[in-house]
């Protein structure tokens, strides 16, 4: 199949074939006829599956084939995305297919200064992609009017559900026709975001392209068992020993990356810290730098865990193990990208067993444990115990004191409860 089979416009078909893109991935196959149709669909795909072309060029075509009635520019097309991040890539990727079309598109999200966004708003546009905050506070001060929205696409609705965005949500879809076709994207289908859908959603179209919540294939799991004081001296060692060229690091806690950032640099690897507390001008030039790859390591809360798109990204470390175990679908989701080959590397506490155990669960797969010499872990720290409290409470340190660590009569040890599969080979989806 080729993109000429959709009989989009020949504009768009331009835009992509400059993009180098021939063939149509599996979420673009199935949802660009059934968005071209007419239909509200929701769709469930990982990140790096190519979804955001599934939306963007069959509303781009619907747009130029049905010209807007008014005078003057009133979006036509909502995207709303969770993150600042998301929200410029995928901003970005809708003027890249739009480049040969009299289309205006605004890139709405905070962080940044209002004014420009206003003065691009007040001009007129087709397209808004936008944060749901950002995007509220421009509708209060009557910035930008939503009553001409004919299309509205709710990009990693999951992840929106997560940061607790439902109510903002509600009052944007009360701002807008209740006539418009709508299209839900999500990573995985909680029964919060099966309840979101049925509230606005009109006789759907289910479009399912990964197995519910699975990992992206082309990815190989690997575990190390380590006491947790020992962490950052296994994490030095695995870049230094294998010579990792690039590698997104996930921490749970915002101080903890910054002193892991600043740990990695004092061991001579070239580390920068990305997190909710960074301005939005840090966090574009780290991200910026590290797509580039003019840095290293980019160590990360789960604020970088969606949407970024990174090329060629061979490792993704779990510092620590998230505490909503869904989050570890979306953090490997950096690499193993259109079908390229990737790494997720865990480094695993004995505190942290229970957390793993889910994740296995939830993936139905068994992960491979692999100790790495020298760093074989203390057989008296207990299994049981603390990892599934610390989900509902803030967690420890991830950095405690050298040699620290909880100590108590031997217990079977963790790393062995659950041995690899077969020869002990790395396991892959």
């Amino acid at each position: 199949m080729s993109f000429e089979s959709f009989d989009l416009s020949p504009e768009i078909l331009r835009a992509v074939a400059e993009e180098g893109y021939t063939e149509p991935t599996p979420v673009q196959q199935r949802a660009i006829p059934v968005i071209l149709a007419g239909n509200d669909v929701m769709v469930g795909a990982q990140t790096g599956t190519g979804k955001t072309a599934g939306f963007a060029l069959p509303l781009l075509h619907l747009l130029q084939t049905r010209p807007q009635s008014c005078e003057h520019r009133q979006p036509r097309v909502l995207i709303l995305t969770p993150t600042r991040e998301l929200t410029a890539q995928v901003g970005d990727s809708v003027k890249v297919y739009s480049r040969h079309l009299p289309l205006r598109t605004a890139i709405v999200y905070g962080g940044v200064k209002l004014k420009p966004q206003i003065d691009q708003l007040r001009k007129g546009v087709d397209i808004v992609v936008a944060t749901p905050g950002r995007l509220l506070d421009h509708a209060g001060q009557k910035n930008v009017d939503l009553s001409s929205v004919e299309y509205l696409v709710l990009d990693e609705a999951d992840r929106m559900l997560d940061m607790g965005f439902i109510q903002d949500i509600r009052r944007i879809l009360a701002l807008m026709p209740a006539r418009r076709q709508n299209l839900l994207f999500s990573a995985t289908f909680s029964p919060e975001i099966e309840g979101l859908a049925a509230s606005f959603l009109n006789a759907p179209q289910r479009i399912q392209i990964a197995r519910r919540n699975s990992a992206a294939e082309g990815v190989v799991h690997t575990v190390h068992p380590v006491d947790r004081s020992r962490k950052r001296e296994l994490l030095i060692k695995l870049i230094k020993t294998h010579d990792w060229p690039q590698v997104l690091i996930f921490v749970n806690m915002k101080q903890s990356v910054d002193r892991l950032a600043q740990w990695l640099n004092s061991a001579g690897i070239h580390a920068e810290p990305i997190h909710g507390d960074k301005n939005q001008g840090q966090r574009t030039r780290a991200l910026a730098d590290f797509k580039k790859g003019k840095l290293r390591v980019l160590v990360a809360t789960d604020v970088a865990s969606r949407g970024l798109d990174i090329e060629d990204l061979p490792y993704v470390v779990n510092y620590e193990l998230p505490e909503e175990v869904e989050n570890y679908v979306h953090r490997i989701g950096r690499t193993g990208r259109a079908g390229r080959h990737g790494e997720a590397v865990s480094l695993v506490a004995a505190d942290e067993m229970a957390l793993l155990e889910e994740i296995e669960v939830l993936l139905d797969m068994e992960i491979n444990r692999e100790v790495v010499p020298g760093f074989e872990p203390d057989p008296r720290i207990k299994v049981v115990g603390t990892a599934l409290k610390r989900r509902y409470r803030s967690s420890p340190s991830p950095f405690p004191a050298s040699g620290g660590g909880e100590k108590d009569a031997p217990v079977e040890h963790w790393s062995k409860r659950r041995g690899p599969k077969g020869d002990g080979g790395e396991t892959a989806l």
